[in-house]
């Protein structure tokens, strides 16, 4: 049997997420009040106290949800026990933190850096995103490829579910084509910005000098990354692929399908939310998955 942990992306926030983790652990403690100073505000207030549309703020958020996952993953101490991990989108700075390839203090501060890029980048020029629903990936592919603007896959969650992002018009319009196409839903997300698109340029071009300046390790196993969904361990490649992943689709439905093919028979989830347990089971409704 081998165990696949797996960590959260944007959107799994909600207030008061940590705050066990912090009132029940010296350790865990230490690490948020760490935060804090590396980020010069004091997050642990916005986690714990603050508002949705505080928590919303990408510039909190990531660091936030990065923060949940790995002290959670740091608690668990001997009990984590991974065979390969994986994460969505900016959980994979999380499970590179969690399988000891990123230290927690520069997994931190590439996560702020990240985020305030990202920020940037949506303010510079307006753009989102939308969830398609009930359509195979290559027809929503087909659809994205034939329009006249800035439109693409950006998320392949599961089977069925497909996130495109780009400019306001081309969103809207690949909206109208797909519903056209027979896609049961195609839902606007209430984003900042067109995440893995080529509007994301600017971002991954800053980003991009930050991690070729941080340290990286090998990873305790096997790391499957969003970019081409395979199992990574060399610390070169790493880095490469995370600083594509801005720009690229996150091959999620592709990284559950190759570890379970690479033996996982059970997926534990660590950080806010139990969105990524729900996407295993649309993969296949066999395999085991919890929260840690």
């Amino acid at each position: 049997m081998k165990k696949a942990y797996v960590f959260p992306g944007q959107g799994a926030q909600f207030v008061g997420m940590g705050k066990d983790l912090y009132d029940s652990s010296p350790r865990a403690k230490e690490l948020f009040e760490k935060a804090n100073e590396i980020l010069q505000f004091r997050i642990t207030d916005l986690m714990f106290e603050g508002t949705d549309e505080d928590l919303r703020q990408t510039r909190v958020t990531q660091p936030a949800i990065f923060l949940h996952s790995v002290i959670l993953a740091d608690s668990l101490g001997d009990a984590f026990t991974p065979d390969m991990v994986a994460g969505h989108s900016l959980g994979e700075f999380s499970a590179l933190v969690a399988a000891k390839a990123l230290s927690f203090e520069d997994g931190l501060v590439l996560v702020s850096k990240r985020a305030m890029a990202m920020q940037k980048a949506c303010e510079a020029e307006p753009s989102t995103m939308a969830a398609i629903i009930g359509l195979d990936d290559n027809v929503v592919e087909e659809v994205c490829a034939g329009i006249d603007d800035v439109v693409v896959p950006a998320n392949y969650n599961s089977p069925g579910q497909l996130v495109i992002s780009g400019s306001m018009k081309g969103i809207d319009l690949a909206c109208e084509k797909l519903k056209e196409a027979g896609a049961k839903r195609a839902l606007p997300l209430k984003v900042g910005g067109a995440f893995h698109s080529p509007l994301m340029e600017p971002a991954r071009i800053e980003l991009a000098q930050a991690i070729n300046e941080t340290a990286f390790n090998a990873p305790i196993c096997p790391v499957y990354q969003n970019v081409n969904a395979q199992p990574v361990t060399d610390p070169e490649l790493i880095k490469a692929s995370l600083i594509a992943q801005l720009t690229s689709p996150v091959r999620w439905t592709q990284i559950m399908l190759n570890m379970i093919g690479d033996g996982a028979t059970k997926f534990v989830e660590v950080g806010p939310g139990t969105v990524l347990q729900g996407l295993v089971k649309k993969v296949d409704r066999n395999i085991e998955a919890e929260s840690a």
